[in-house]
């Protein structure tokens, strides 16, 4: 007879035992060490909370938002320049005052932080995209193809961010014209903000590859026979990723900044469909005459959101990074 040793050993359980559960995600990201370091700053939860807030704020402002202000039939030009609520000057409709056109500022930042965090989010995928895909090359391949690609890295980094973004944007409205450019302006906006920081994802992820590519897991790979786009993209992809996690966080504010400041200047999305940026533009032409809200309230929300993603990108650098644990 199998005594309960004996059955335990084949089974790993003795008769009655409930078989061991293998852990799941939510259980084992509340293990992590990521978790850890979350939980014990305080400051990071509230920039958590803060950049949640706002965003969900933007993708429910259809249902939230006080007013629809891109619908011109509820659209009064008498409701124009109405300043806060709580001023006493103010119109209860209207807790945040109204813009030159009578459209709530409340739901034109609702409403404005749709697109800015729309043309944030593609314009950070496309270049993560862009970067990831030329920096496994460039690390991988090696010779003349890294040279080539860390050259046209390195003439890229000579010119700031946002020169790039207006140099893209302006060959685009030059090749569109002014009535097609408003068609597709969203995509013009996310290939010149895009082509604009792909620079750091190549040259981060071509050192780490120039690492992972000596490691006795890609060297079994070549062994075996695996085509080298399945060697960088399946087993050398994923050990790269904490680093362009870290960058795609920080790079997320600097896109919402960056589509802010094309924006202000005139070159982003036209005024009837406005960004945070285009909000404050608008703003910034009444702010000597006294109407502060138009631009401060639209201004103080970029701010906030901006500050909010680069600080979960700072604390997503540290807890990724194993020497400053």
């Amino acid at each position: 007879m199998a005594t309960v040793a004996d059955r335990k050993s084949e089974t790993g359980t003795a008769d009655g035992d409930v078989p061991a559960r293998a852990p799941g995600f939510l259980e084992r990201a509340r293990d992590s060490d990521v978790w850890y370091s979350f939980t014990r700053s305080p400051l990071t939860i509230v920039s958590a909370i803060v950049a949640l807030a706002l965003v969900l704020s933007a993708l429910l402002a259809p249902l939230i938002a006080p007013h629809n202000p891109f619908d011109p039939a509820t659209l009064s030009i008498m409701d124009s320049f109405y300043p806060p609520s709580w001023t006493g000057e103010g119109d209860p409709r209207f807790l945040l005052g109204t813009d030159d056109q009578g459209r709530d500022i409340l739901s034109t930042i609702l409403y404005g932080m749709r697109i800015s965090l729309a043309v944030g989010f593609a314009s950070v995928i496309f270049a993560m995209v862009i970067g990831v895909t030329l920096g496994l090359v460039a690390g991988y391949v090696g010779g003349a193809t890294d040279s080539i690609i860390m050259r046209i890295a390195d003439v890229q980094l000579t010119f700031p961010a946002i020169l790039t973004a207006l140099l893209i944007d302006g060959v685009a409205r030059g090749l569109a014209g002014p009535r097609s450019y408003e068609d597709i302006v969203f995509g013009v906006l996310v290939l010149s903000i895009g082509l604009s920081f792909w620079v750091q994802y190549a040259r981060t992820v071509r050192g780490s590859v120039l690492v992972e590519k000596n490691k006795e897991y890609v060297l079994a790979a070549r062994l075996i026979g695996l085509r080298p786009w399945t060697i960088m993209f399946k087993h050398v992809l994923p050990n790269v990723l904490g680093p362009v996690l870290v960058i795609a966080t920080i790079n997320l504010a600097l896109a919402i900044i960056t589509e802010a400041t094309l924006s202000f200047l005139g070159v982003g999305v036209p005024p009837t469909q406005p960004s945070l940026g285009t909000l404050i533009r608008i703003g910034n032409d009444f702010l000597f005459s006294g109407e502060w809200w138009i631009t401060i309230f639209p201004g103080i929300t970029l701010a906030v959101l901006a500050l909010s993603v680069n600080l979960l990108g700072d604390w997503l650098r540290d807890a990724l990074n194993p020497k400053l644990r």
